[in-house]
């Protein structure tokens, strides 16, 4: 094929030999004719060009798309890498990454204590048939959500904090129930994460985490429902030692109710403060929530409906002066507050933490990849 295709000179000689004739040079009259006595003149070589030409566009047609599907199956870790890589990606739904063929999460049933992994179907998106099978007739809940990324920086239940102790033994938080939050993506039937009062996920050991001012960015696919005005619906950077060390230990973007009726806000908790506070509209079903620190002098919020449309940004404004510089720890949260304040409630679809403030352009990129992936269902208030 490669000798047929891209070697023009050898191309005429193969059709040649094809319709019976010797190799060697191929010659033509002034009409652009054959002249090779064995081949009748009716047939012309311009003809088997123009033949074999049609083949070459062919080729050409179906190399375009394969680049377009590649394209297509291109995943939110994906986009990020060529900047600001992934190091911890989580997700029940699908993969980041679109070579990530690992678990999602683990899942373990009352019944028995007996565990599973939860992973893939062929095209990426959870398979959720294999926890409804695992916990028929029994409840199970999420004690594992594995980190997609190399880093391998998996979460499990937060431990006990300086602001609280979880309802859990030794009192570290609880397990979310695996079947609160079943939704729908590309089609698929899956299950988000959802979040509830001593519910919480940590993990103080990560690898590649910023740290001490490094940048970094970070989003999670959320919801605008099933929120509280209390401490804290975070995803991100956190303090290793599970407690609040002051301002500028923790990076983590946050959702929040602001007064009562419920005002959504987006921004990060840097803590003692959560910053940008970017209004998200009230009964929005799928957020995008996103956060981006150079951990020196700046930071950005933006917010977006996860199911259609672009962005709203705060753009690019400075940090407030008690965090420049940032001091991160790099422990790494997920539904509580960095002194394990676990008070809050809320709905998790996915996220990752990058390393590097990722650009406007790339959350954009990232926002249409999310709207690509088509969350719906019902979700309770």
């Amino acid at each position: 094929m490669h000798d047929l295709f891209f070697r023009g000179s050898r191309r005429v000689n193969i059709a040649a030999q094809a319709r019976g004739g010797r190799p060697g040079k191929a010659t033509f009259n002034s009409q652009g004719e054959d002249e090779y006595p064995m081949q009748p003149r009716s047939k012309s070589c311009f003809a088997e060009f123009r033949r074999f030409r049609r083949i070459l566009l062919g080729v050409a047609a179906c190399q375009v798309g394969i680049a377009s599907a590649h394209a297509f199956t291109r995943r939110p870790c994906d986009i990020f890498a060529a900047q600001t890589p992934c190091v911890a990606a989580y997700s029940t739904t699908r993969a980041l990454y679109h070579r990530y063929r690992g678990p999602l999460y683990q899942v373990m049933r009352q019944s028995d204590e007996a565990s599973i992994n939860i992973g893939l179907l062929r095209d990426g998106y959870a398979d959720a048939s294999q926890q409804n099978a695992f916990c028929a007739h029994t409840q199970c809940t999420i004690v594992k959500i594995y980190d997609q990324s190399p880093k391998h920086n998996d979460l499990i239940p937060a431990p006990p904090g300086g602001a609280a102790r979880g309802p859990g033994p030794n009192g570290y938080d609880v397990s979310a129930k695996a079947d609160a939050l079943p939704i729908t993506v590309h089609g698929h039937p899956v299950y988000g994460i959802a979040v509830s009062p001593g519910v919480g996920y940590r993990n103080d050991a990560p690898v590649g985490t910023a740290i001490d001012g490094q940048p970094e960015g970070v989003y999670m696919v959320t919801s605008a429902l099933h929120l509280n005005s209390r401490c804290c619906f975070d995803l991100g950077n956190a303090e290793i030692n599970n407690l609040d060390n002051d301002a500028g230990h923790m990076d983590a973007i946050n959702i929040k109710c602001k007064g009562n009726p419920c005002k959504p806000v987006a921004g990060l908790d840097m803590e003692n403060g959560i910053y940008g506070r970017l209004p998200v509209p009230p009964g929005t079903a799928f957020v995008t929530d996103m956060g981006a620190n150079d951990g020196q002098h700046s930071y950005a919020i933006y917010q977006g409906n996860a199911r259609s449309g672009g962005l709203t940004t705060t753009g690019v404004i400075p940090l407030p002066k008690r965090y420049q510089p940032m001091k991160q720890e790099g422990a790494i949260i997920l539904g509580t507050g960095g002194d394990n304040s676990n008070w809050a409630s809320g709905y998790f679809f996915e996220g990752v933490m990058t390393t590097g403030m990722p650009s406007a352009d790339t959350m954009k990129a990232v926002q249409r990849n999310i709207v690509a992936a088509r969350y719906t269902g019902h979700l309770k208030p």
